[in-house]
């Protein structure tokens, strides 16, 4: 499907005062002919015809939702953010549109290395600086100086935890800036955002000393530890976590997967691999596995299914190579994998293979599911829509740039982010095709 024709050159000067250059959505009154706030047409006036009377269905179509596209003038990275009616993107400001329209709201006035957008709040930090912005407005609500870089940040339940270089974590009131604590040590071989501390349902989990430290949010105090060991013993890699909704917490550290039970650190389990797993384990409950399953992928690009009570090895079956650090997606009862330039799906109960396809390039980011169809992007500057049971190609949107991040689909639409700096919002259904009924 071509991009669109993007806007003409005489909606430059717009263009340059609404913020978005769009090329589907119906241009709002004024965007091609003179802006009645701003002076008269430049032709005489004409006597007025009579109004023609417009049958319902041309009113329907005049309100109906159009796929958009919003040009940056920068560089646009990572995994759009939708909260409520508004996308957040970051481009070294932080741009939040209007999921609709694409229309830019507001922007702001510093880089976003990190962001995070909870409780009315968006949350980011230029690295030496932290701050927090009215999720709707993009007013200041405060500001601070960190005591070294911060390279990852995440919110959970009103406090925002912060990675610093050096191996400092913090962790701050997220409402007013206070910090709520500091400490030093923790692991500085992996400085990611992927393999910052993670924090979840009021607790926060740091790799120091060798050892996984579980600290209460709002304290620091220690909880528990568990010798998971360093850098080498976990082969090179990060360990990867995944706390889960059965109050466990899934361990990746190298090629070894172990079972922690979050309220008191005891080891229920673990399983041994041949080779070193690069992403996080994915926890998927239900009846299908007893107590649920287990499901990760190593860098060779086997994927392992754990039964998540016992450890057992239900199944495991080779892909190609992989070196994504997202976990395996688990949805509808199907195991989605992105390894190389492939997605596979596999059944999530007996590992059987049900189809492959085949991108032009290494697949990027995480695919998503929804409403039956998966999302995803590749590295050969394209976003894939398939038929998630079938994988049959649904549509494929060609962009001028590598997707950036990972897809999100929210209500019916698809965003995504793309090294040609452009925002994308897509019908999941038919991509820049319109036509679809009226959306809410």
């Amino acid at each position: 499907v071509p991009i669109g024709p993007g806007p003409r050159v005489g909606d430059a000067h717009a263009v340059a005062d609404a913020g978005p250059a769009t090329g589907w959505i119906r241009p709002p009154a004024g965007l091609n002919g003179a802006d009645p706030a701003h002076g008269a047409a430049p032709h005489p006036p004409v006597p007025p015809l009579p109004a023609p009377t417009q049958p319902p269905d041309a009113v329907a179509e005049a309100q109906r939702w159009r796929p958009w596209r919003f040009r940056m003038s920068n560089d646009v990275w990572g995994t759009p953010v939708v909260d409520g009616d508004l996308l957040y993107v970051t481009s070294f400001e932080v741009h939040a549109l209007d999921v609709g329209s694409g229309r830019r709201q507001f922007k702001t006035r510093d880089v976003a290395w990190a962001m995070a957008v909870s409780d009315g709040r968006i949350h980011a930090s230029d690295g030496p600086t932290l701050y927090a912005l009215d999720s709707t407005t993009g007013a200041e609500r405060w500001r601070l100086q960190t005591t070294s870089w911060v390279y990852s940040l995440k919110v959970d339940r009103g406090t925002v935890v912060t990675g610093t270089r050096g191996g400092g974590v913090q962790a701050w009131e997220a409402s007013t800036g206070e910090r709520l604590w500091e400490i030093a040590g923790a692991q500085t071989d992996f400085e990611t955002p992927e393999s910052g501390p993670t924090i979840h349902d009021g607790t926060v989990f740091v790799w120091k000393d060798a050892r996984l430290q579980a600290l209460d949010a709002r304290s620091g105090a220690e909880l528990w530890s568990y010798p998971i060991g360093d850098a080498a013993s976990c082969g090179g890699v990060p360990v990867r976590v995944t706390p889960a909704s059965d109050g466990r917490l899934y361990v990746a550290a190298g090629t070894r997967v172990l079972c922690v039970d979050l309220a008191a650190g005891h080891v229920r389990w673990h399983f041994e691999a041949p080779a070193v797993f690069l992403s996080p384990p994915a926890f998927a409950p239900g009846p299908a596995v007893t107590g649920g399953g287990v499901y990760l992928a190593d860098y060779l690009g086997t994927v392992y299914a754990l039964d998540a009570a016992t450890g057992k090895d239900r199944w495991r079956i080779a892909t190609e190579s992989r070196q994504s650090i997202e976990p395996a997606l688990v949805a509808d009862g199907n195991v989605h994998v992105g390894s190389g330039s492939a997605l596979y799906t596999l059944d999530a109960v007996t590992g059987t293979p049900k189809w492959r396809f085949a991108a032009g390039g290494e697949v990027i980011g995480a695919p998503v599911v929804a409403d039956g169809r998966l999302h995803f992007g590749s590295a050969d500057h394209a976003l894939y829509t398939l038929d998630a049971s079938g994988g049959q190609l649904r549509w494929k949107l060609a962009t001028g740039g590598e997707i950036t991040g990972s897809p999100v689909a929210r209500r019916g639409v698809v965003y995504a982010c793309s090294k040609d700096r452009c925002v994308y919002a897509l019908d999941a259904v038919k991509g820049t095709a319109t036509g679809r009924g009226s959306r809410t």
